[in-house]
């Protein structure tokens, strides 16, 4: 079952990991059969937040909603049970200093129709 390890962290915490420690979690990862990707995101301060409110696109700077603790990256694993995905997550760097959530990929529900081709 695939779930996604969402590292949090405090803003002045980002640099307390180097990007070559978790890195090489993600290759240990990867030669385990267990990480579909993992990627460290950009200080919050460049997120972009798009909402549609009756039918109209409204697109604003920043995060949906103001945390100590900031989303900095993730890992996208396999696992077999919950269980086994919080051991892998346990092990994720940023863990020590921030926190990791954990949260099971649902798949979409197609009704047996295919998904659309993107047009974005």
């Amino acid at each position: 079952m695939k779930y996604l390890c969402l590292v949090y962290l405090a803003r002045e915490r980002w640099h307390d990991c180097p990007d070559h420690r978790c890195a090489a979690y993600g290759q240990l990862l990867q030669q385990q059969g267990r990480l579909l990707a993992a990627e460290p995101l950009h200080p919050v301060e460049t997120a972009t937040t798009v909402r549609v409110r009756n039918g109209e696109v409204i697109v604003s700077d920043g995060p949906f909603a103001e945390t100590k603790e900031q989303l900095a990256g993730f890992y996208l694993i396999d696992a077999v049970d919950l269980n086994a995905a919080i051991r892998i997550a346990a092990q994720i760097p940023p863990a020590k200093n921030g926190s990791i959530e954990v949260r099971p990929v649902r798949e979409l529900d197609l009704g047996g129709a295919s998904a659309p081709a993107a047009n974005a």
